[in-house]
């Protein structure tokens, strides 16, 4: 049975001998990088730098959202804005696998600059065993490669990577969580590429843009209900923008919109999971509000019932 306690004495003792002189964290604001930020902040609180990258595909108002959270904590963060970059680099990209390792090799580009400036040599990542599992090697199948592994360069220039919660489960890493007393303890996964694999297709600023705002939606109400009791909140739950476009009616004029698919799952560590049942009346207030306030994107919208496997919980 999972120790927290016994975790943390251990993983700080270590990361005390890893952490022998500057250090930078990458910092997505999610459960994993958080919980590796504050073990590493507990071991060598005046050497590491939390480095948060918008890369323009991030959750609605996520920096300020970061910054609000780490701020009690202590910890030096540095919000690096590289969405141009981000957006120039998967310009024309429709492959997950080239979006994934776009992304990473950019994310080490980006973390190698912030590093040079502070002469840090090490790199601290929250890379948990799914992640490492589901990117493949040795007799591994490659499922997808997380950003954070398989889309890694092989060469990391100075930067020597650390990974202190590399053998721990999801659910391992909320109980630790739990026991650091973090405020994002129950927060849901959000992939490391970001929206960018939430769009289908060409991930464009416009297109982006709009499944930002649907996954807002789709956060908002699922939230709501189950706050009022209507249902259980998911395990994970989002939007994302399929690279179709479906004929729909707006007033008495025909419209060729793009079309939204809502994804929610019940799963204990991401490895296997199942489609959640959501109530109807609650679907359906998603699909008027994407459809009201996207109308001149989307007029369609469809919701997911496919368990892990065969699908997996992201789309891409």
């Amino acid at each position: 049975m999972f120790d927290a306690v016994e975790f943390e004495q251990e993983a700080t003792a270590a990361l005390r001998e890893q952490l022998d002189g500057p250090a930078v964290i990458a910092l997505s604001g999610g459960v994993d990088s958080t919980v590796a930020a504050v073990l590493a902040h507990k071991a060598a609180p005046t050497a590491l730098t939390a480095v948060f990258v918008d890369t323009g595909y991030m959750r609605k108002d996520e920096s300020a959202r970061i910054r609000a959270m780490l701020e009690p904590l202590g910890m030096q963060l540095r919000i690096v804005d590289a969405a141009a970059r981000f957006y120039a680099q998967l310009a024309g990209v429709t492959d997950p696998e080239v979006k994934r390792k776009r992304i990473g090799a950019t994310f080490i580009e980006v973390f190698a600059a912030v590093a040079a400036e502070i002469d840090a040599k090490v790199l601290v990542q929250g890379t948990i065993a799914p992640d490492w599992i589901e990117s493949g090697g040795g007799l591994r199948d490659t499922i997808k490669s997380h950003h954070n592994v398989g889309g890694l360069p092989a060469d990391l220039g100075r930067l020597r990577l650390v990974e202190p919660l590399r053998d721990l489960y999801k659910d391992e890493v909320r109980t630790l969580a739990r026991h650091l007393k973090l405020p994002n303890a129950e927060r849901q996964p959000f992939p490391g590429p970001g929206l960018a694999i939430r769009v289908l297709g060409e991930a464009t600023p416009k297109r982006t843009a709009t499944v930002r705002e649907a996954v807002a939606i789709v956060e908002e109400e699922f939230e709501a209900a189950a706050g009022r009791k209507e249902m259980e909140l998911p395990w994970q739950y989002f939007a994302a923008l399929l690279p179709v476009r479906t004929v729909g009616v707006h007033g008495d004029l025909r419209a060729y919109g793009e079309v939204i698919v809502v994804r929610a799952v019940q799963s204990l560590d991401g490895m296997t999971a199942a489609y959640s049942k959501i109530p109807h009346s609650v679907l359906e207030r998603i699909s008027i509000r994407i459809t009201n306030s996207l109308r001149h994107d989307v007029n369609r919208v469809v919701f997911d019932v496919t368990n892990k496997p065969p699908g997996t919980i992201e789309w891409e």
